[in-house]
Formats: C-alpha cells, sequence, structure tokens
C-alpha cells in the first residue's frame, strides 16, 4: 500500500512539472513570435478576433512551412537592374500613378522571387513567407498589391508605393527584418522620396 503512494505522488508530481513546462514553453513561445513578426502578430491576433492561440497557431505553421528557406543572393548586375527599375517606377508615378503601382507589384513579385521566394502566382503563400524572414515590411507588399488591382485614389497608391519601398530595400540589399523596426537603407543611401516633389505631382495628390 505505502508503494502505491509513493508511486502515485510521483505520478502526480512529473504531471505537475509536465504541465507547468508546457505552460513555459507556451508563452515563451508566444513571446518568440511576437519579436519576429512584430505587426504581422498584432494582424493574425485581428484576424483571429483576439484568440491568441489560433494566432500563434497560424504563424508557427507559417515558421514550419518557411523558416528554413534561405534567400538566394542577388548579382551585382541583378541588384543594380532592380534598383534602377524602381527607380524609373517611381519617376513614373507622376505621370501615371495606376501603371507606376501595377508596375512596382510585379517588379516585387520578380524580385521576391529571385531571391528564393514561392512564385507570385501563389501571392498569399509568397507573402506567408516573405512575412517570416521580412515580418516588419510585408505589409507594405500586400498594400501596393491591392492598390494595384482595386480602383485606389492617388493619395492611397502613393502610400502603398511609400510602404512598399521597405520590402524592396530589404530584398535589394540582402537585410533581413529587425525586431527594433529599424528601416533598412537605401540602395542609394540618400533615403530619397519615392518620385520627385513636383507640382504636377502635388495636383494629382487631389485626385
Amino acid at each position: 500500500m505505502f508503494t502505491v503512494v509513493i508511486i502515485a505522488m510521483i505520478v502526480i508530481g512529473l504531471a505537475t512539472l509536465l504541465y507547468l513546462g508546457r505552460g513555459r514553453a507556451r508563452g515563451s513561445g508566444g513571446r518568440g513570435l511576437k519579436r519576429r513578426f512584430g505587426p504581422e502578430y498584432d494582424r493574425a491576433l485581428a484576424r483571429h478576433d483576439g484568440d491568441v492561440r489560433a494566432a500563434e497557431l497560424e504563424l508557427d505553421e507559417r515558421v514550419r512551412q518557411h523558416g528554413s528557406l534561405r534567400e538566394l543572393p542577388l548579382s551585382p548586375e541583378a541588384r543594380e537592374h532592380y534598383v534602377t527599375e524602381w527607380a524609373a517606377v517611381q519617376e513614373q508615378f507622376v505621370e501615371s500613378p495606376q501603371k507606376a503601382v501595377t508596375e512596382a507589384d510585379a517588379l516585387l513579385a520578380r524580385l521576391a522571387k529571385d531571391r528564393g521566394f514561392p512564385d507570385s502566382e501563389r501571392f498569399e503563400e509568397q507573402v506567408a513567407a516573405l512575412s517570416v524572414h521580412h515580418a516588419y515590411f510585408v505589409q507594405g507588399y500586400r498594400s501596393m498589391h491591392r492598390a494595384a488591382r482595386d480602383q485606389s485614389g492617388t493619395e492611397e497608391m502613393r502610400e502603398a508605393m511609400v510602404e512598399a519601398r521597405g520590402l524592396f530595400e530589404a530584398l535589394v540589399t540582402e537585410q533581413s527584418a529587425a525586431p527594433d523596426r529599424r528601416r533598412p537603407s537605401s540602395p542609394d543611401d540618400r533615403g530619397r522620396a519615392p518620385w520627385p516633389p513636383t507640382g504636377r505631382h502635388a495636383k494629382g495628390r487631389n485626385t
């Protein structure tokens, strides 16, 4: 009888330790996901109506599927080509905002694919993979992708271009998103606005 009591106490003790260990692991995982995903964590939480477990399961699944992805390097020639293309698209915004946003969206999709992310034909999968490695910039890509397909106003398209530039720079300069949310350096290190501040553009902002 005494032996049975001892065994029962051991089993109960082990079960308690296991339960507490799982609780700590879940808490640590949550903090790790918050650091890794930043604004994406909040976005997932909002999408799941505040259900922390559901949001973290979604983000855990993204990490499981795309965390081992290794970004491919760009050759100096390819990097220069992309920088030149992006500058041309920014200039084009003054004359044709919708066309510029559409071309910028396609450019980002090609750049992401060249860096080893899924093809843009699987947009949601591509964004999910990007969010694992560039969580602090991926929302800009979503905004521009939406603006390229909707009848957006000029100001909305301008904001989408500005926001999407963060991901472009992160990919073209091969920087990962950092938890301190620092903006990556511009490829030309001058931090220029995404188009020249002409009077013609100022007029377009009111359309």
